[in-house]
């Protein structure tokens, strides 16, 4: 019966404990009263040495949290867990000092296990050392960590309050504007508000850290000095004997004081120089130090020189240079594929966005100024797999076109179109076919400039530029051809002659009226009031652009726009037609049109026309102004055609670009002519030849 009524209050008591380990709250005060209470009443040994080593463990706790949170804020209980733990560290002191002076002639087991294991091994039985650790440890805590940490505080806490208002007005202000609702603005209120308490706090709770070292210097002095005292007076102790073990005693326990002291030191520095730096700590300070493998590398360099300086041991510093050396180029090549995924990443979104933000019947009616279509075996070319690539070549050819034609061409747009053979590609101006070819991507064009054949083995082609005879021969044939004195071509080389002298033929097409408008604003201020002094007073914009696309169509390049303008200007005033202006604007670039057809001798090879063809053709004019148009019979349009491109063909063989010259009236019908089976070809009039240009007359016509 007595049995049953102890265990049912054993049982009693134990629904009681558990009951109120429930309720944290009870715990937290029960624990702070005992704190308390060992200030006042005596602790065994048993029980000194669990609490100093729960003393450690929460240091260590508090430090590994500290290092392992995402925001100071979040660890917001830490000024109260200081005052706690500082509070802890000073009861188990008393209690220490407590069995110290009262037992420390009993020997060096009088104060615990744990204290005398400190003791024991810090200082190996010389209480100098112990004292010397001791004072070094109490310096970084008071005077390095503790101030620096203290310091930091309290600039945080002033610029916290400093710029609470500020924040609190930017949040009320995006509230105003919609960008967050009413309890977003409320978390960040509270958000401000808790930084400031915070920072506010920790720099009171440094206070705790500093009293702490100071209050542990004090009593390591009262215990040495009373124990030695009392060991000699009272207990009868030999005085080397006293001086050496409460020496011991009372080091060991400012030794298992002051580790905890400085874990909780180092945590508080943490926690306070962890603002404006996001995530935990080591990976704000892995991913910050490792952002720049270059300052590795130069580590890794400067440790190698050291290792080699006469005195200095060769192996730590070797080890050292070559950890270091092969972490900076690690980490450059994991910069460099992190670069390449979030280029691609990028390329990816922005098609995305670019697909998502499109409407498809808009889509449906966008037209491209410029296009090119390849077929799957082209696909090479554009990316770049054989180490050459067709993207960086039209971006140089847009370059050089800029700089021949004068403005800037519009972005070529390359797609592959699975309905073309593997080998066709196309190019269009404003979705309109304009020029196909076929392409080899794994071969050489070659041609034989003489115009003969090709005395070698491989696929009979045409080259799709000019339209002359070539062969597509292997890489290995490449030396025969070169032997033979043929031109050989590679495949990138010859679809971006196709592209550039495609775009050349329909540089008028592509001048709209964005794009003039955008040369007369990059016109410098005296060009620009000519400009609007003539514009729309003597000439229409649209009269403008129409005179500069007549230039581009005979590629005449318009980057002299000053001179142009000056040009219209002479003649507007008194001249509505845009085909007469266009005449005079070109007699004006006489200078840079000779330029451009003159030989490597300077010389510019020219073709004249005979006075009877000239009669003929300035016979055959008919109408006035705008309206004037050549009446020529169709046979003798036929012969005059048919004599221009002999001639010509025969010059090509020769290796001469010659240019058509005639009179000033018939030269724009002749061009209207010839462009149709030759629009490469230069016509010029006597008025354009510059008179300080050297001329040669290879043929007539």
């Amino acid at each position: 019966m007595a049995e049953s009524k102890a265990a049912a209050s054993s049982r009693f008591g134990l629904t009681k404990f558990s009951e109120a380990a429930k309720r944290s709250d009870v715990v937290f005060a029960l624990g702070i009263m005992a704190i308390l209470t060992v200030l006042i009443l005596p602790l065994p040994k048993g029980l000194l040495d669990v609490c100093l080593a729960l003393s450690l463990m929460v240091s260590m706790l508090v430090l590994t949290t500290a290092l392992f949170i995402e925001k100071p804020l979040e660890f917001s209980s830490f000024p109260t867990l200081l005052l706690v733990s500082t509070m802890l560290r000073l009861s188990l002191n008393v209690a220490s000092t407590r069995l110290i002076l009262g037992h420390g002639h009993e020997g060096l087991s009088a104060a615990g296990e744990v204290i005398r294991a400190f003791g024991a091994f810090i200082m190996q039985g010389n209480f100098v050392i112990g004292l010397i650790v001791f004072s070094i440890l109490v310096l970084v805590n008071f005077v390095v960590i503790t101030k620096g940490s203290g310091r930091i505080a309290e600039v945080s806490a002033r610029f916290s309050l400093d710029a609470m208002p500020g924040k609190q007005m930017a949040v009320d202000a995006d509230l105003s504007a919609g960008l967050i609702t009413e309890a977003e603005a409320k978390a960040r209120r509270k958000t401000l508000e808790d930084e400031s308490n915070f920072f506010g706090s920790m720099d009171g709770a440094a206070k705790f850290v500093r009293g702490d070292a100071i209050a542990g210097l004090c009593i390591t002095f009262i215990n040495i000095i009373g124990g030695i005292i009392i060991g000699v007076a009272q207990m009868n102790v030999s005085l080397s004997d006293a001086v050496q073990t409460y020496t011991i005693l009372t080091v060991g326990d400012g030794l298992v004081s002051q580790i905890p002291a400085l874990i909780v030191s180092t945590a508080a520095g943490i926690l306070v120089s962890k603002a404006g730096v996001e995530g935990s700590a080591e990976k704000a300070l892995f991913s910050q130090l490792s952002a720049y493998p270059s300052a590795l590398g130069i580590s890794s360099f400067l440790m190698a020189v050291l290792g080699l300086l006469p005195g200095i041991p060769l192996i730590p510093f070797m080890a050292l240079s070559f950890a270091t050396g092969a972490a900076a180029w690690k980490l450059t090549e994991k910069k460099e594929e992190e670069r390449k995924e979030a280029l691609i990443a990028s390329d990816a979104a922005d098609d995305d966005a670019h697909v998502q933000n499109i409407d498809p019947v808009k889509e449906a009616l966008h037209i491209d100024p410029i296009k090119l279509e390849v077929g799957y075996g082209i696909l090479p070319l554009i990316n770049g797999s054989q180490g050459q690539k067709l993207t960086d070549q039209i971006k140089s050819l847009r370059a050089q076109l800029a700089r021949e034609i004068g403005f800037v061409l519009p972005t070529v747009r390359m797609q592959d179109n699975l309905q073309l053979p593997q080998n066709k590609y196309l190019i269009r101006i404003k979705d309109v076919e304009v020029a196909q070819g076929d392409l080899r991507p794994h071969m050489l064009l070659c041609m034989n400039p003489s115009g003969g054949a090709i005395e070698l083995p491989g696929e009979p082609t045409v080259e799709p530029t000019f339209g002359l005879q070539a062969m597509w021969i292997s890489h290995g044939q490449k030396r025969d051809a070169e032997e033979k004195e043929y031109t050989i071509v590679e495949p990138l080389t010859v679809i971006t002659t196709h592209i550039s002298e495609t775009i050349k033929d329909n540089t008028d097409e592509l001048l709209g009226f964005t794009e003039t408008q955008a040369l007369i604003d990059d016109l410098d201020k005296s060009h620009q009031k000519l400009f609007k002094d003539m514009v729309p007073s003597q000439i229409t914009m649209g009269n403008v652009q129409r005179v500069l696309q007549n230039l581009l169509s005979e590629r005449v390049s318009i980057r002299d726009l000053g001179t142009i303008l000056e040009s219209i200007s002479e003649v507007s005033a008194g001249m509505k037609n845009v085909s007469m202006i266009t005449e005079h604007v070109r007699s004006r670039l006489a200078r840079q049109m000779c330029a451009a057809q003159s030989n490597d001798d300077g010389v510019v090879p020219i073709i004249t026309l005979s006075p009877e063809w000239e009669n003929q053709l300035q016979g055959a004019i008919v109408g006035e102004g705008e309206h004037q148009y050549l009446s020529l019979q169709p046979s003798k349009l036929q012969e005059l055609t048919q004599r221009i491109q002999s001639i010509y063909d025969q010059q090509a063989a020769l290796g001469v670009a010659p240019v058509l010259l005639t009179s000033s009236i018939v030269r724009p019908h002749i061009r209207s002519i010839v462009e149709r089976f030759r629009s490469a070809l230069v016509v010029m009039s006597h008025n354009e030849i510059h008179p300080k240009a050297r001329i040669q007359t290879v043929a007539t016509v």
